[in-house]
């Protein structure tokens, strides 16, 4: 089992740390790093976060959220070995041309490295801040994947559909793979499914696992409906309600088939927190590690 370092960015805000965070990550056998995103948190939340139990969205006004692909673009060549990823992109929110752009020249100037954490977003307030529409933006994520797909595969690439339409264009440079993987985020049946029928990897929020258990029952279940072979979705899960025993929690993982243990960087925030992350990489990163 592998593990990633998630959200790292949230801890790694300065020049300083964000590249301490890295290395340290780099050196303690983390196979990724990996960076969220709010573009904006509106002063008024309506909508509930949907991964706590008073739906209050973590942090406050003035948490520093920086934008994921250029904190990764930041700390690509100080760990040159770690995967960039995101978890998650708010991929609705972008445009599709030019988010496959970023991620191509990313992923060229980072050898491979760029993996694409995606999400359909829970923040209306934040989708009327930028001027896009909420309704139906689990159809616009699906035809955005399709976009940045054709666009990444080769050159003269057209796309038509009802929330992009290009006639023959290329964009270039194209990632080192010809592909970029793609990690569908999110606990509800709809992100089951999307995953199941268009991603690499599968991403829940949960941190619980006999949630989780179910989440994975029900990603197999639908992979085999899409007619695709029962590896063709790798999970990713949140090490974070194991972290009082985080040998068992990884333990456990492993029996569930977790492929990569999402680590969330801010149990390493604060006085000590890079003594108490190479602690974690000695105990439980050595012992489990790929």
């Amino acid at each position: 089992m592998k593990f990633g370092l998630a959200f790292a960015s949230s801890v790694g805000t300065d020049p300083r740390s964000a590249l301490e965070i890295a290395r340290l990550g780099e050196s303690l056998g983390f196979d990724s790093i990996w960076g969220g995103e709010h573009v904006v948190r509106p002063a008024r939340i309506a909508s509930p976060y949907p991964y706590s139990e008073d739906g209050e969205m973590p942090g406050d006004a003035e948490t520093p959220i920086p934008d994921p692909l250029i904190w990764l673009a930041y700390v690509a060549a100080a760990a040159p070995s770690l995967r960039l990823g995101t978890c998650i992109l708010i991929l609705p929110q972008r445009n599709p041309v030019v988010l496959a752009k970023e991620l191509a020249t990313l992923d060229h100037l980072s050898g491979g490295r760029v993996e694409l954490g995606i999400g359909v977003g829970w923040l209306k307030e934040e989708f009327d801040t930028l001027g896009i529409p909420w309704a139906r933006r689990g159809a616009r994520t699906d035809e955005y994947i399709g976009a940045l797909r054709a666009l990444w595969a080769g050159p003269e690439a057209e796309f038509h559909g009802e929330f992009v339409d290009f006639e023959p264009a290329t964009c270039s440079p194209r990632p080192v793979g010809g592909t970029i993987p793609i990690m569908v985020g999110g606990d509800t049946p709809a992100a089951i499914r999307r995953a199941a029928r268009l991603a690499d990897g599968y991403f829940p929020g949960t941190g619980d696992p006999a949630v989780l258990a179910g989440l994975i029952r029900d990603l197999g279940e639908a992979v085999a409906a899409a007619g695709r072979p029962p590896d063709a979705v790798r999970v990713s899960a949140i090490l974070g309600a194991q972290m009082g025993d985080p040998v068992a929690g990884a333990e456990r993982m492993a029996e569930l088939g977790v492929s990569r243990a999402m680590v969330p960087a801010f149990f390493f925030a604060g006085p000590g927190g890079l003594d108490r992350l190479s602690e974690f990489g000695e105990n439980v990163v050595a012992r489990f590690g790929d």
